[in-house]
């Protein structure tokens, strides 16, 4: 994973998380095992089944069976892989799970508010924007306000659908290049 990350060489993986980057592989693998050892949340690794290498990495957070809440965090993705099939998949695969599996009613996403690439991320997987919680923390020395989004129980049949639409071999061509656009069929989930 480490090999993997080290394609970003300006370190701009790193910029809105609390962690990161790494001096090398030993200390990306601590953090890792920290996580674990932690019992916090689950980290799981991101592994493209074509080439059987890991790309990156994502969490469950913030985790409250009472309430039905469950948070999708703590993502990195290597930069080939980024807005990818893998990557989108992976996400995809973790809703299905919280949602279909573990009976989650609502399912978040919270990023810094400056990080337009992850607020553009969670409205083309089909979350729906809810505001700012301003000044919610301070991360590497910086104020951080923070985006959240979700998706409600009520809204995964569409978002869902949508996804199997996007994913579907015939979406894609002989290159792997999408057919429709993901943000345009989970646009069109809201709309219905």
């Amino acid at each position: 994973m480490y090999s993997a990350y080290a394609a970003d060489r300006e370190g701009r993986l790193w910029t809105y998380l609390p962690w990161g980057p790494y001096s090398g592989p030993e200390e990306l693998c601590a953090r890792i095992d920290a996580v674990r050892a932690s019992g916090v949340r689950p980290e799981y690794a991101l592994v493209d089944l074509a080439s059987g290498k890991p790309f990156g990495q994502a969490s469950y957070l913030n985790i409250d069976p009472d309430a039905g809440s469950i948070e999708v965090g703590g993502i990195v993705y290597a930069p080939p892989f980024q807005r990818g099939i893998a990557a989108t998949e992976a996400m995809y695969l973790m809703m299905r799970r919280a949602f279909d599996e573990l009976g989650y009613r609502r399912y978040a996403w919270q990023c810094n508010s400056l990080n337009a690439k992850s607020r553009a991320a969670a409205t083309r997987l089909g979350f729906t924007f809810e505001g700012v919680w301003r000044q919610a923390n301070v991360h590497k020395g910086r104020n951080r306000d923070t985006a959240w989004f979700s998706i409600l129980d009520s809204e995964w049949p569409v978002i869902k659908a949508a996804f199997g639409r996007w994913l579907a071999p015939e979406n894609f061509d002989a290159e792997g290049r999408q057919q429709v656009r993901l943000s345009a069929l989970t646009a069109a989930a809201h709309r219905s």
